[in-house]
Formats: C-alpha cells, structure tokens, sequence
C-alpha cells in the first residue's frame, strides 16, 4: 500500500511512476476526491461533537423549563444528525481504503521501463545447455516410461492439471526441498519456519493478494480461510501487527509449503506435464530488513536462488522484468529460470522481489531504528528457493540418458539413500 500522505504531496509524480507499470491516472484523481471528502465530513463530524459537548455542559444551567426542553430536542436532532454524518464517514472510508488497497506498488528506479514481458532484460546466463548425442525427451515421457509420474491417475483422482509422484519421482522431489531448507538454513543464514498452509483473509491483504486477486486464489468459504499460494503469505505475516526492536533486523526464514492457485489465466497453455498445476510444492525465501539494505540483500537473495541452480549443475539464467511485467506488489523484481532440453524453454523457477515498504503498510510491520526512536515500516523481500515441480522438470530433463534413465545430481544423492540413477523398477 502506498503512503496517502505520498499521494496527496505528490500527486503527478505518482501518476507519472504508476503509469509506467499501466495504472490509470483518474483512479489517483478518484482516490484523493474519496480522500477529500471523508476528510472533509471527518472534520464536520468532529466539529459537530465538539459542540453538542459544549452544548451539554450549557443544558445543565438552564432552569427555565421550556427553554430546557427546547434545548434538548436541539441536542437530539444534533445527535441523530451526527448518527447520519457518521454513516456517510464510514462509508467513504470503506470505498476510500478498497481504492487504496487496489493501487499498486511503485516501480523502483532502477527498473527498466517496458510494455510487457518481451521488454525484459537478460542480466546474466550462467551455464551451457548439454550438447546431447540423441534427441532429448520431455520430462512428460521419461516420467511415464520410468514409471515415476501417473498422469492418469492424478486425473481420476483430482481432475486436470494434477498428476502423481511415484517411487522415487516421489523421493526426488522430497529430496530436493529437503536439501534446498538445509541448503539455505545451513549456508545461507535463514531460519526455517513451518507455517500453516490456510490462513485469515486479512493475511492476503497483507501481501498484496487481496483484494484484487480473489478470483486466482482457494478458500473455505464457510470458515473464510484461504489456501495459500505461497509460504510468502504466512510467513510475511508472522510479524503482522508488530513492532520488531531495535537489533532484530535482519530477518530471514525460509518455508516448504504446499501453494494453490487456480490456474483460469492459463487455460489452454502447459496442459502436457507438470510445468503447470493448481497445486505445487515450495520452498520459499522471505526477508524483513532496514529499508537502507534492502537494495543489497535483493542481490544477496537473487543470489541464493541462483546458488541452488549452480550446485544442481543445470544451466540458468536471470532476467530482470520491466515496468509493464513487474506484480501488483513488488517495486523491483528478478526471475530466475532454468534450461529444460526435453521442453525446449526456460522456465521461471524463482521470482525475487524487493517490496519495499509496500506489505510493511498492508501489514502494518514495523520497526524502531534505535531505542525509544519513531517505529518505521520495514522492507520485505521473498524469493523461490526454489519452486518444484519445475526444478524436477530441469533435473529429469537435463540429466537424462540415452537409454532413458536419470542421472541423480551428485548433491541429492545422500538425500536419495546414495542412489545415483532412477532406472525403470
């Protein structure tokens, strides 16, 4: 959420920086007329109770009957229109705070503008895709013939977009979150968290996924608890309503969740495979810091996800969106993507994003720089470390042999009972 107090300053500049990110103006020039009007009535309200206090205190001197009478049937229509203006002012500070809610996060200096995601940028690509001797396979065929996903029966079970991890399909995947929390807990200074995979609707609102994006998400309607799309939801709100003292920033955790999300967006697109389901497996990368460092430790938390690429030894690359693709909430924002051979296509295996102060606000997380000093928002940041099942996708397609089997990655193999190649059962 952006600062009010921003807007009404600065009104063209934040039309200006919204714009490059497709915002439309007018609803700027919306919010701060709803602004002005709660304001004003606020203040009529108020003005209002003053005087009927002053009113009452009057009504105790009067001896004369009438003019007794007469002054309290003041007092209560006064009272019955207050009633009225009080109304009108919740009202306005519901509409007021739903538009607020639902303007998003300012680019950050540093993004390069752009249109949409063909105007991204290429930071860096580390690692050669492999030169194989055969025509490498999808990961769609290798799991079937090793008898490791069951397309079929996920279907039967769940519907479309789901699938089964079998024997040691199963194994891998679990291996890989396994050593990736070991991986960022152990050497890269996170501490691990377990939060619950449902949580509050206020905790959406929190990170930026309500209320705007509602229809993409799970719910218990009959509770109002919603499904969470990533650990980033509970884990940013573990601090929620806080102030964190002085010399408890930094703070890192990294979580393994379940996430869900209803894929309507993508109707049509990656229905082969396990590239793209409403339910998918992540370990996520969350950071609440000194809004001095938040600049620097983006880069540390891009890194960590890269480190997960570099020591599975697939090739990957790091692109930085542009204005036009940046999310609703992040100010900056780095994807960091794999080489898939049998697919032929990068895919986005984490999303790093310095938000700034922007959940801080929704959150309402705070901090005291020094002791006794003004609390002050926070910055978070999270990022994928890394998100399955796609890093599964990358493995079996990338250590693929002719004859079909896998090649485990050197680093899961103690996580794996020390086998080095998944071969048919």
């Amino acid at each position: 959420m952006l600062d009010i107090k921003l807007i009404r300053e600065q009104p063209e500049f934040v039309k200006q920086e919204l714009e490059k990110v497709g915002f439309p103006g007018e609803d700027i020039d919306a919010l701060l007329e709803l602004d002005r009007r709660r304001r004003t009535m606020i203040h009529e309200t108020e003005s209002l109770k003053a005087n009927r206090s002053v009113r009452s205190q009057e009504i105790r001197t009067i001896s004369d009957p009438r003019q007794r009478e007469a002054a309290v049937t003041e007092m209560r229509e006064l009272g019955n229109r207050i009633a009225e203006l009080e109304k009108e002012v919740n009202a306005l500070e519901e509409a007021f705070q739903q538009l607020l809610l639902e303007i998003p996060n300012l680019p950050h200096p540093q993004v390069p503008v752009g249109k949409d995601e063909h105007e991204n940028v290429i930071v860096r690509t580390i690692g050669t895709p492999p030169a194989f001797s055969f025509s490498p396979k999808p990961h769609w065929d290798l799991g079937e013939q090793l008898d490791i996903i069951d397309f079929e029966r996920g279907v039967k079970v769940s519907g479309s977009r789901f699938y089964v991890l079998k024997g040691l399909g199963a194994q891998l995947q679990r291996a890989l979150i396994n050593w990736m929390l070991d991986l960022h807990v152990q050497e890269h200074g996170y501490g691990e968290v377990y939060p619950p995979a449902m949580v509050k609707r206020e905790c959406l609102v929190g990170t930026g996924n309500l209320p705007k994006f509602g229809e993409n998400l799970y719910r218990d309607v009959e509770d109002d608890f919603w499904f969470v799309p990533t650990a980033e939801v509970p884990v940013t709100n573990l601090y929620r309503d806080e102030i964190l003292e002085p010399g408890q920033l930094p703070i890192y955790h990294v979580a393994y969740t379940p996430c869900f999300r209803r894929e309507k967006m993508s109707a049509g697109r990656d229905v082969r495979g396990i590239k793209r389901g409403h339910q998918f497996d992540k370990v996520e990368m969350v950071k609440f810091v000194d809004p001095a460092t938040s600049d620097a430790e983006l880069e540390t938390l891009v890194d960590n996800a890269e480190d997960v690429c570099r020591r599975l030894g697939i090739p990957h690359r790091v692109i930085q969106m542009c204005t036009g693709d940046l999310s609703f909430v992040a100010a900056i924002k780095y994807d960091v993507e794999v080489w898939a051979p049998g697919c032929q296509e990068w895919l986005e295996v984490s999303s790093c994003s310095n938000f700034r102060d922007f959940q801080a606000r929704r959150a309402r997380i705070r901090y005291r720089p020094s002791p006794g000093a003004k609390p002050e928002f926070v910055h978070t940041l999270n990022g994928s470390g890394l998100a399955l099942p796609r890093v599964v996708i990358a493995v079996l397609e990338h250590y693929q042999q002719e004859d079909g089997s896998i090649m485990i990655p050197p680093v899961l193999r103690p996580y794996m009972g020390g086998k080095e190649k998944i071969t048919w059962a």
